[in-house]
């Protein structure tokens, strides 16, 4: 018997789009459906189900996962429906003044995540999951490969838990109470696994991409990038924050290349972006920013 529920997407409305999910909400709001992108291995899907249905289980504040679903050609899960539930960048598009106490509520719960001991029963260590990707990928230069793997054995990983694609986007409200989601790299490790994507958000997606992903513009995310850092790191000046974000840079080159690696299931030839890119993080520069 399949593992996956047969559904009809007819029954639903598009209520959102990511990186490599649309989402769906029934029409009579029973619950709303991730549908990951046609070709993407089911265990992608697996994986994001059984890792949020253990954050769940686990206490923390998430919509419940239901059951993997499909619609006979792409794969997904059905979750909770939150009702009258936002994202934090749809508040602070439609509400520019929310940019600031967003962000300040967004860092202060971060932090509480970052402190709380992981079960390393349940969850994995994020040089685990990070490693098989760097290891296997063909859009990885040898050369490359050999460096990413050398800085990520470099890394002491702390048993304190990580979302695992920590961005504003991916924490919801209804107004009274917060929501992490996109929980399908929960892990533990260190802080800046967490943050250093942030980094690459900021200086290195473009304006329409960045629209499109969390509905705001360029600018406006690096104030977000630049108030996150600095409270999250307790500093004021553009020079702390600059140290801040040249530690964060090998983080910063290893996530990049795992979610390369994984949007492009580890096939296709060296991308010549990533190579660029990754190697400049390794070596302690952000091109164009310092």
């Amino acid at each position: 018997m399949s593992k996956y529920q047969q559904i009809n997407l007819e029954d639903y409305i598009q209520s959102g789009e990511g990186g490599q999910a649309l989402t769906y909400t029934r029409k009579d709001g029973s619950a709303m459906a991730k549908m990951f992108q046609f070709g993407l291995g089911q265990e992608t899907v697996e994986r994001e189900f059984r890792i949020s249905r253990a954050v769940f289980e686990a206490g923390f504040s998430c919509p419940e996962p239901i059951r993997l679903v499909t619609d006979g050609k792409c794969f997904g899960a059905e979750y909770e429906v939150i009702a009258n539930k936002r994202s934090y960048t749809r508040i602070i598009s439609e509400e520019p003044e929310q940019l600031e106490p967003l962000t300040l509520k967004f860092a202060r719960l971060g932090k509480i995540l970052h402190s709380t001991p992981a079960d390393t029963d349940m969850f994995p260590d994020m040089r685990d999951v990070i490693r098989p990707w760097i290891e296997k990928s063909t859009c990885i230069s040898d050369p490359l490969r050999a460096q990413l793997l050398s800085t990520l054995d470099s890394i002491p990983s702390p048993k304190t838990c990580l979302h695992g694609d920590f961005h504003i986007g991916n924490i919801i409200t209804n107004g009274e109470k917060d929501y992490w989601i996109d929980l399908g790299d929960f892990s533990y490790g260190a802080p800046e696994w967490d943050l250093s994507m942030n980094l690459y958000l900021a200086y290195y997606v473009p304006s329409e991409n960045m629209d499109q992903l969390f509905h705001l513009d360029s600018e406006t995310f690096r104030k977000h990038w630049s108030l996150l850092v600095k409270t999250y790191y307790g500093i004021q000046t553009l020079e702390d924050q600059r140290a801040c974000e040249k530690k964060l840079l090998k983080f910063t080159a290893l996530k990049y290349a795992f979610n390369v690696c994984k949007r492009r299931n580890g096939q296709g030839e060296p991308s010549p972006r990533l190579e660029d890119l990754a190697r400049a993080f390794l070596n302690g520069m952000a091109p164009g920013v310092f």
